[in-house]
C-alpha cells in the first residue's frame, strides 16, 4: 500500500508521541501515594482517574493494531485499568503502544477506532495531542509548572484546531479567550477549556 502521509511523517509523530508520553511516564512515577486522590483541571477526574484515563487510551492502540474492532473490544477498558499497581499497568500500556507504533509501516495502517476507521498515524497525532494536555493537567495537580515546550504544545494546538467542537466530545471545557498574541502552551490551554493558573491550592 501505497504512503498516504508525508515525508518525514512517520519519523515525527513517533518521536512526538514517545515524548509526550515520556514526560507523562515521569509524572506518574514522581507522584507521591498521597496525591493519587489530588483534584486535576479535569473537574470530574482526580489524578488516578486521569492516569486510568490515559492507559485506557494507549491500550487501544495495541488492539487497534493489532486488528481488533471496537465491538470485539467491548469494554475491555471501561472502568478501573489500573488496579493494584497503577505505575506499572501505565508504564506496560504506554510501552507496548510505543512498540506498536515503531512497527515497521504502522503509521499507514487503517485502525478500526470508536468514531470510525482511521489511519493510525492520525489517531495516533490525535492520541499525542491529549496526551501533551492531560500532561499539563497532570503537572498541576502534583504542583509542578506544567510548562511545555514550546514546539509540543505547537504540535498538540495544530491537531486540536482541526477539530470543529472539542467540548461536544465531553472530554473538554468550552474554549476560552486567548491573549492577542499569546504563546502556543496558552492559545492550547484556552482552546480546550483550561485555566492557566489553574491550581489545587485554589479549589
Amino acid at each position: 500500500m501505497e504512503c498516504p502521509h508525508p515525508s518525514g511523517f512517520h519519523a515525527e509523530v513517533r518521536r512526538r508521541y514517545a515524548a509526550a508520553a515520556a514526560e507523562v511516564s515521569r509524572l506518574v512515577r514522581a507522584a507521591p501515594e498521597e496525591r493519587w486522590s489530588a483534584p486535576t483541571p479535569c473537574r470530574e477526574w482526580d489524578v488516578r482517574a486521569l492516569v486510568n484515563h490515559l492507559a485506557a487510551q494507549h491500550l487501544w492502540v495495541c488492539q487497534a493494531v493489532a486488528g481488533y474492532t471496537p465491538e470485539q473490544i467491548g469494554h475491555r477498558f471501561a472502568g478501573d485499568v489500573l488496579g493494584r499497581n497503577p505505575v506499572g499497568v501505565w508504564t506496560m500500556a504506554v510501552n507496548t503502544a510505543v512498540r506498536a507504533l515503531n512497527q515497521p509501516g504502522a503509521p499507514d495502517l487503517l485502525v478500526h477506532l470508536p468514531y470510525g476507521v482511521r489511519d493510525l498515524g492520525g489517531f495516533a497525532r490525535e492520541l499525542t495531542a491529549e496526551t501533551v494536555v492531560h500532561g499539563w493537567d497532570l503537572a498541576r495537580a502534583l504542583g509542578e509548572s506544567g510548562r511545555l515546550p514550546r514546539d509540543a504544545a505547537r504540535y498538540a494546538f495544530a491537531e486540536f484546531q482541526g477539530y470543529r467542537d472539542l467540548a461536544g466530545t465531553g472530554q473538554f471545557d468550552p474554549p476560552r479567550t486567548a491573549a492577542p498574541g499569546a504563546e502556543a502552551q496558552e492559545r492550547l490551554l484556552a482552546l480546550t477549556g483550561r485555566d492557566p493558573q489553574w491550581s489545587a491550592e485554589r479549589i
